[in-house]
């Protein structure tokens, strides 16, 4: 049976990068990875991005920005109790749990670095505009299959492999050249979206490299030693960290929804109360801790705070449990379906969708924002598409295609560029990496402005 080595799993080789960093004690190159993302211009934007409540007038909601800190919060204390035994395993390396941890902590960090604005729904927004609207159509006609899949499915997954390895720093080839072993900690979904061979069950739900960028996803997969499903060169499975990635995703959005949305007044105190005591399982400890806190906003934090300790401990110890099927490319299932509080998880989502994320004023946003992404889709995309055609065929580009192509950064429009200039879908990738980086407010702005909802204010 072939297994994934250790040592390659975790190589500081930098991606575009010739050689491998050195693991130093002080600050290792997984810390100079946390550092890279936290101070780029797309993380930070994420502070004006939906987790769930969009464009909310409560400051003390989750945005992406916290959720994404918290959640590397939770990785790195994964990553580091999980990382005691990896490193009992490991001979002569200079890698420390430490070092795990951190390479946890920047994927988790970075791990939705690509979503669009208005959350989920803007996900699939993008796929639905792709598949109803007459300007798609027409895109549609000019693409192969393959080149279709990658909007027919489209993945914030895909776009934040996107924005560290070529759109954040583009100069280099790389673009953050963040090590390897975080990207592939951060890849979820090592597969493209249209491979004809696809890694089990979890693995190759979703898809976590566009076409465009699967040389530069073969690179960290070459470097890490993922094995390869198939003989496509489009699809791998997963690198064992990445399953700490997700179980980090997944708890902290589910506990901390439920915080919020006992916030909000949609969930009951005693129902939040009953499935944390359920999953701390701490016979009675935490129980007798609430009896003496009045306050029951300080007794949900209580709560928050020990489940999320439990669930850590939990699968930690799961992981560790299910090491070797990892390294063989063979667990096709979450972390969380297989720990003791999984029943409990489970309950709590099932009560989040059902009150939470179908909450009216949340429907009634993402509702909005199909309208929202298909008017700039739709009027920036027919632009591009007018400019094209006017240039081909030896004429001027029309004055309103010519005013609305200057609200785009200029690497939307390339006509210098061969690929650009032949692929309908190079450009609609190039586009979608404009509106996918705005924030909520940026985006809703921006469509009323071309829209002439409303006009910009006069600059004095």
């Amino acid at each position: 049976m072939a297994l994934m080595q250790w040592k390659k799993l975790l190589s500081a080789r930098r991606l575009g990068s010739v050689r491998a960093d050195s693991v130093q004690q002080g600050r290792s190159p997984f810390q100079q990875d946390f550092d890279r993302i936290i101070f780029s211009s797309s993380f930070r934007r994420l502070q004006d991005k939906t987790q769930v409540f969009p464009l909310a007038d409560n400051d003390y909601l989750r945005t992406r920005l916290t959720h994404s800190l918290e959640t590397a919060s939770i990785g790195r204390s994964l990553g580091a109790i999980a990382g005691v035994g990896i490193c009992k395993n490991l001979a002569s390396t200079e890698i420390r749990p430490n070092h795990i941890g951190e390479i946890v902590a920047a994927a988790s960090l970075a791990h939705d670095i690509g979503n669009p604005p208005l959350g989920h729904s803007g996900e699939e927004s993008i796929r639905y505009w792709f598949q109803h609207s007459p300007v798609a159509a027409k895109l549609k006609s000019e693409m192969s299959p393959a080149e279709c899949a990658d909007f027919e499915r489209y993945e914030g997954n895909a776009q934040g492999f996107r924005v560290l390895s070529r759109l954040e720093m583009p100069e280099n080839h790389g673009g953050m050249q963040l090590t390897c072993a975080t990207l592939g900690a951060m890849a979820k979904y090592p597969v493209s979206s249209g491979a004809a061979e696809r890694p089990a069950g979890v693995m190759g739900k979703k898809f976590n490299f566009f076409r465009q960028d699967k040389e530069l996803f073969a690179e960290v997969a070459g470097h890490l030693g993922l094995l390869a499903v198939g003989s496509s060169g489009e699809a791998w499975c997963r690198h064992p960290l990445a399953f700490l990635v997700e179980a980090a995703d997944d708890v902290t959005y589910r506990i901390v929804d439920f915080e919020d949305g006992h916030l909000l007044k949609i969930v009951e105190y005693d129902e939040v109360e009953r499935l944390m005591l359920k999953i701390i399982g701490d016979g009675g400890e935490t129980a007798a801790r609430l009896a003496g806190i009045a306050d029951r906003k300080r007794k949900v934090e209580l709560l928050r705070a020990r489940a999320l300790g439990a669930l850590v401990r939990q699968l930690a110890a799961v992981f560790l449990a299910h090491e070797e099927a990892m390294l063989a490319g063979e667990l096709d299932r979450p972390l969380i379906e297989l720990i003791p509080a999984s029943g409990a998880l489970e309950e709590i989502y099932r009560i989040s969708l059902r009150k939470i994320y179908n909450f009216r004023r949340v429907t009634e946003i993402c509702i909005a924002g199909y309208e929202l992404t298909s008017g700039l889709l739709d009027a920036f995309m027919s632009a591009v598409s007018e400019f094209v055609e006017a240039r081909r065929t030896g004429r001027e580009p029309d004055p309103r295609s010519r005013k609305l192509l200057y609200l785009l950064p200029d690497e939307c429009c390339a006509p210098d560029d061969p690929e650009w200039n032949s692929s309908a879908g190079c450009r609609l990738l190039r586009v979608l990496d404009c509106i996918t980086a705005m924030t909520d407010t940026h985006a809703v702005s921006t469509f009323k402005k071309v829209k002439g909802i409303s006009l910009p204010g006069i600059l004095l």
